[in-house]
């Protein structure tokens, strides 16, 4: 059996990771915006006697990169590690496609095209002269719609073909005119390969500083390729595309007129989170009650009955049904919460409209020394910020990605969401929805004051200009909305049995143990921790030392703030809202209560996303810094919120 290794190339958003999970099984995120692709991921594939090694490469409109997952995706290209490149072209928009075409072409790398979202041409009337477009380049073109596997075996047919060398692949690069080509062969005095030559007129700085090449007179000659090849392009896409129906997407500009408006766009982009979290306590505090009542009423019940009556020894059945029951279930409950969510985001990233937000926040960001595309990573950070952080390699500037770095764990991710319930049912209840929608945006604009002031001190920098495509609008089907959801709720679950099962069974040691053996949970180890924390919390109006102890294991993972809670407070036998209030009372005022939210935005994220930072930056005076100034500035704003708040209210 023979193994061929294929590369998936091409621009972002032109469905490279639907055709990767079609062919390979994966079930890898996919979204209706650019970027969602930032690393290299690989899969395996049958087809007859052959293993197809697939690897689906980040999203790049050219070989020319400025991105970091550009880079990526041409040194991959133009290395010896690949057999076949399929690129993956965008039919509904050939024209901007068809120029990292020409370039693969010029690479020399064998190559098939498949023409992705044929469906949508031909619901615009639109044909493509397929047999035209291949006999012109001398390329394979195969027509397929990815997300309905239509074509994947025709396109597979011909990759192995090519790679078995059954078929010739001489491919018409494009021709240049006499200035470039004399250009090209002046740099192959120096490089023999012509693809190595245009690779240098492209402006590879690193290949050009690394093969020391002299770029005398050759300055400007990287305008002129360009443009020509733009030229080769429109030549091409104007005699094989034809478009009948040209106010097809008149319905879809005619709602952007509305959602990209300078003046209405913010307020709509509000309220539509308003009624994401809306969405969010009506269904699934419906699911809430259900699940509570399981763990509460019936397993913790059952499990208690049974240990007594085997006789197990009291602190045993005390471990089990207060620490993890108590501990795991109370996380566990808010699962059709975090489930509603992340359909509702889910929703609004694969129908596009997430990527206008990106587009009328542009001019928000420029006031703090970003851009639009820094928006996206900030965005994916509602659901974790671990990949928001890997997101950032899609900005072009170094300074820009690492402040959207330091600024992303503001967002505030999945994992809060446990906590946000909690409270703002308890505290806040019939007002649950502007609780936590002012926490969201409470969050974006520290983000964003955060980076005026990083770019005014530490991290100056001049402007950078944003080029962002607007893709259309499209009906996220129902298979890739569960998919989404499946994966990230799967992983909150997974986390409540691993992460959380361990941290609560830790915690409870903790908290009835000292040196003296098993105690009173006030004199325990726990007590004497969150007892120096709380001193420190004081002033924001929660300096008990189940808070703070409850804050410091919040390090772990956010989830395990509701965790501890649950054990310290003595809920666990009912977290619903009347029960987590009738207990907190005395603890929390109102005003406390949302200053504790406030923290719990803010301060230093988790574990994982500290990880995420040292790996990306691959600094750790970054990382700690990172970790620092979040913790001083959740303590500032939550220490305002609970003095002003007081102040005013009493």
């Amino acid at each position: 059996m023979s193994t061929i290794r294929v590369a998936l190339a091409g621009n972002p958003n032109c469905g490279k990771t639907t055709l990767f999970n079609a062919y390979t099984g994966a079930k890898h995120y996919v979204g209706n915006w650019a970027g969602v692709t930032v690393e290299k991921k690989s899969g395996e594939y049958r087809y007859g006697d052959y293993t197809i090694e697939v690897i689906d490469l980040p999203g790049t409109y050219s070989l020319s990169p400025n991105s970091l997952e550009e880079k990526i995706a041409r040194d991959f290209i133009m290395s010896d590690a690949v057999d076949v490149v399929i690129n993956i072209v965008d039919a509904s928009a050939l024209e901007r496609n068809l120029y990292l075409t020409t370039q693969i072409i010029e690479t020399g790398t064998p190559m098939v095209v498949a023409l992705n979202m044929m469906d949508e041409v031909e619901k615009t009337g639109g044909t493509i002269d397929i047999d035209g477009l291949s006999e012109r380049l001398a390329v394979d073109f195969v027509p397929i719609v990815a997300v309905k596997k239509r074509g994947l075996e025709e396109v597979m047919e011909r990759v192995i073909a090519l790679a078995e060398g059954k078929v010739a692949y001489r491919p018409v690069a494009p021709v240049y005119s006499k200035k470039v080509e004399d250009a090209i062969e002046k740099l192959q005095m120096q490089l023999p390969q012509r693809k190595d030559a245009l690779r240098v007129i492209d402006g590879d700085e690193s290949f050009i500083l690394t093969h020391n090449i002299k770029m005398d007179g050759l300055q400007n000659i990287t305008e002129a390729v360009t443009k020509e090849r733009y030229d080769s392009v429109e030549i091409i896409t104007r005699n094989h595309f034809f478009i009948k129906n040209r106010n097809f997407h008149k319905l879809s500009d005619a709602v952007d007129t509305l959602m990209l408006n300078p003046v209405f766009g913010i307020p709509m982009f509000i309220l539509v989170m308003l009624g994401v979290f809306k969405l969010t306590f009506d269904l699934g505090n419906i699911g809430l009650d259900y699940i509570d009542v399981f763990f509460s009423d019936y397993l913790s019940v059952w499990v208690s009955e049974a240990f007594i009556t085997m006789g197990v020894a009291e602190w045993m059945r005390a471990l089990v049904v207060d620490g993890i029951i108590g501990g795991v279930g109370g996380v566990l409950t808010f699962v059709p919460n975090i489930a509603i969510m992340f359909i509702a985001i889910s929703f609004l990233e694969d129908s596009g409209y997430m990527a206008r937000v990106a587009f009328i926040m542009d001019k928000y960001l420029r006031r703090v020394g970003l851009n639009g595309k820094a928006f996206i990573p900030m965005i994916l950070g509602f659901g974790c910020n671990v990949p928001a952080i890997m997101a950032t390699r899609t900005l072009d500037n170094e300074k820009d990605r690492l402040l959207t770095i330091l600024i992303n764990p503001f967002m505030s991710c999945g994992a809060r969401l446990p906590v946000y319930v909690l409270f703002a049912g308890a505290f806040f209840p019939g007002n649950e929805t502007l609780i936590m929608g002012s926490l969201y945006f409470l969050g974006i604009v520290i983000a964003l004051l955060a980076a005026f002031v990083l770019r005014k001190t530490i991290l100056k920098a001049g402007e950078s200009h944003f080029v962002m495509e607007i893709p259309p609008y499209r009906l996220p089907s129902v298979k890739s909305l569960l998919i989404h959801v499946w994966e990230r709720v799967k992983g909150y679950v997974y986390k409540a049995g691993t992460v959380i099962f361990a941290a609560s069974v830790i915690l409870w040691f903790v908290m009835n143990f000292n040196f003296s053996g098993m105690v009173e949970m006030n004199e325990s180890f726990g007590a004497s921790i969150g007892g120096v924390i709380g001193y420190f919390l004081t002033p924001l109006g929660f300096g008990s030392w189940q808070a703070g102890l409850s804050l410091l294991t919040g390090l772990v993972a956010k989830e395990v703030v509701v965790s501890n809670m649950a054990i310290a407070f003595g809920f666990a036998e009912d977290i619903t809202a009347a029960g987590f209030y009738q207990n907190m009372s005395g603890f929390f005022t109102p005003i406390a209560a949302y200053a504790f939210l406030v923290f719990v935005l803010l301060y230093t994220p988790c574990v994982a996303v500290i990880g995420a930072i040292k790996k990306e930056t691959n600094s750790w005076k970054w990382t700690g810094f990172s970790v620092v100034y979040q913790l001083a500035i959740a303590w500032f704003v939550a220490m305002l919120v609970y003095q002003v708040g007081t102040f005013i209210w009493g």
